[in-house]
């Protein structure tokens, strides 16, 4: 078949082609950057045409595919997996869904991962227009791989769409495309206790604006990045700064949607902080400048005899999927859980101190410093509890215990 293509590329570069896994299977890897400026138009469409499990299927309102057709791939991306950090790894694929001013999202597809075109004027470079969610993807030890609650990052999304003003997919959508983009990047899910595949799903109004309003187009974005720790410390304790003179969200804000807008402004006061020496920052209340609110990037727990406290979901605080996970854990294994305002003298007399989030997944505090105090917890330690949470929520989202929550879906 392919001896009836018409190339234009180096006997060398249609040699690889011809012998690699793309000319036998559809799409199992990723042709190098010098390669994809030989091939022909020709040759581009021959691909597509071979590739159509890749591209989704219609449907009445979204054009999704069946999981079970798309192209299998055993092998593992052939990177150090010792070392894998929390930073990007370019992977093979990503999702890309359109929608216009009717909200119906339609023609899903797997496309390379790589720059994607976006006008000047588009609503999320102009006016912020744009949303994300994350979660990860486990590898068992047999192989197959598991997801950790989509479903609940899909209406996560969903609630931010409508306080952004944008029209988001279904929650069936979004799991789905979820799952398609892992399958087609399944050689970079991490072996057992390497890591796991960050998903990131994206939202963003594409559509080109002048004047403030909602676009008149939205992209829904899939890609995946292999990762290990959030926090280079990794399970060891992080040491946290108390930032009164910066807040991370305001009452009425947007500080409980997981937007872009959100992220930048933290930014300022973490960079300083790491420069001291410190892991992150954890914000105040803007009202009092004396509740607890959250860290850059994720939730935080304070824990008093048999009582773990958090803040309470108050339109300022992100509603993490991690955060609902270890308090539903928590309260099973007979912890009583306060979610309620948490003063920051109350986190200082506190026994452990911890955080959660789909990142760092549970992240002992070692020491909080406020206003040049600091206060340390468990000799600088992992804490009881928090090792108890964190191995009792891992062993869940890797599958080495029985779920008998309902919380994971295996993807193949």
């Amino acid at each position: 078949m392919e001896s009836g293509l018409a190339l234009s590329c180096p006997r060398d570069d249609l040699r690889w082609f011809l012998q690699s896994p793309i000319s036998s299977t559809v799409f199992c890897g990723r042709i190098p950057r010098r390669s994809q400026s030989f091939l022909s138009l020709k040759v581009q469409n021959e691909l597509q045409a071979r590739s159509s499990t890749v591209l989704l299927a219609s449907s009445a309102r979204t054009e999704v595919s069946n999981t079970s057709t798309f192209p299998r791939v055993s092998e593992l991306a052939d990177i150090n997996w010792d070392n894998i950090g929390f930073s990007l790894v370019p992977t093979d694929f990503m999702y890309i869904a359109k929608s216009s001013e009717d909200g119906i999202f339609s023609k899903g597809e797997m496309q390379y991962f790589g720059p994607i075109q976006l006008s000047p004027s588009a609503g999320v470079l102009n006016y912020g227009q744009g949303i994300f969610e994350g979660l990860k993807a486990y590898r068992k030890a047999d192989g197959s791989i598991l997801l950790f609650r989509p479903e609940e990052n899909a209406m996560r999304m969903r609630s931010g769409a409508e306080r952004m003003c944008m029209p988001s997919p279904t929650v069936e959508h979004f799991v789905d495309a979820v799952k398609q983009t892992v399958l087609a990047n399944k050689r970079w899910v991490p072996p057992p206790g390497k890591g796991a595949l960050y998903i990131r799903p994206l939202l963003m109004g594409s559509g080109s604006v002048l004047g403030l309003a909602p676009a008149p187009e939205y992209t829904f974005l899939i890609f995946v990045s292999p990762v290990g720790n959030y926090f280079k410390e990794g399970l060891a304790p992080i040491n946290l700064l108390v930032d009164d003179k910066v807040h991370r969200a305001t009452p009425g804000g947007t500080g409980c949607v997981k937007t872009i807008v959100n992220y930048a402004p933290v930014l300022q006061a973490q960079s300083r902080a790491k420069a001291k020496g410190y892991s992150d920052v954890l914000y105040l209340d803007a009202v009092h400048n004396k509740y607890l609110e959250e860290v850059s990037s994720c939730n935080v727990f304070a824990v008093k005899d048999k009582v773990i406290s958090t803040p309470a979901m108050n339109g300022t605080i992100l509603p993490g999927i991690t955060r609902k996970s270890i308090i539903e854990v928590s309260r099973s294994l007979g912890f009583q859980v306060e979610e309620r305002l948490v003063p920051i003298e109350e986190l200082l007399d506190a026994d452990e101190v911890f955080c959660t989030g789909t990142a760092v997944v549970v992240s002992p505090v070692g020491s909080i410093t406020y206003h040049g105090r600091r206060v340390e917890y468990g000799n600088n330690g992992v804490g009881i509890v928090s090792q108890q949470l964190y191995s009792a929520l891992t062993t869940l989202q890797m599958g080495l215990a029985d779920d008998n929550l309902g919380w994971t879906i295996t993807v193949n």
